[in-house]
Order: C-alpha cells, then sequence, then structure tokens
C-alpha cells in the first residue's frame, strides 16, 4: 500500500503545481491585457497600474475569461474606443502566449 500512497501524493502535488502555475499564467495574461487597454484608452502610467490590478481581480467574478472580456468591452466603449469582442478575444489569446512564455523564461 505504501508505493500506492506515494504515487497519489505525487499525483496530487503535480496537480497542485500545475493548477498554482496555471494560476499564476492567467493572472499575468490579465494584467497584460489591462495594459493594452489602458494604452488604448490614453491611462497614466499610475491608472494604467490600477487599471490593470483591477482586470486582474475581474477574473474573480466568475469561472472563465468572459468576465474579463465583458470588463474590457464595457470600459473601452466608456472610453469612447472603438473595438470590437473579436479584437478582445484576439488580444486575449495573444496575451496568453506572451505571459506563459514569461512565465517560462522567469522559471530558467
Amino acid at each position: 500500500m505504501n508505493a500506492f500512497d506515494d504515487r497519489e501524493r505525487a499525483f496530487e502535488a503535480k496537480f497542485a503545481r500545475d493548477q498554482e502555475m496555471q494560476f499564476r499564467i492567467t493572472a499575468r495574461r490579465n494584467r497584460l491585457l489591462g495594459e493594452w487597454a489602458a494604452e488604448r484608452m490614453g491611462l497614466t502610467p499610475e491608472e494604467t497600474d490600477a487599471y490593470a490590478k483591477a482586470v486582474v481581480q475581474a477574473d474573480f467574478e466568475e469561472a472563465g475569461d468572459e468576465d474579463v472580456i465583458r470588463k474590457l468591452a464595457g470600459d473601452l466603449t466608456a472610453a469612447k474606443v472603438e473595438i470590437s469582442d473579436a479584437e478582445i478575444r484576439a488580444a486575449l489569446n495573444e496575451k496568453a502566449t506572451e505571459a506563459r512564455r514569461q512565465f517560462i523564461e522567469s522559471r530558467n
């Protein structure tokens, strides 16, 4: 039984590490996305930092990316920036790739 228990603990530890890594990548992606949107809205560096943090926080409202997309679409529209959901989703995918790359580079 001991070998089985060891194997189970190893799988649980790997799952926890994978979940933490995904959380960090998603948070980084959302920060990059917030910075991208802030630049489009013409925010100052201080406002950009605060806005990027708000985008990270928005992701905790519900599972998935729709809460972040809704926030960005609403904020960009309120700032009179014309943008489609498709453009926001494309930026989200681009920033996800960039966040993953940055995370991997930071671990090396």
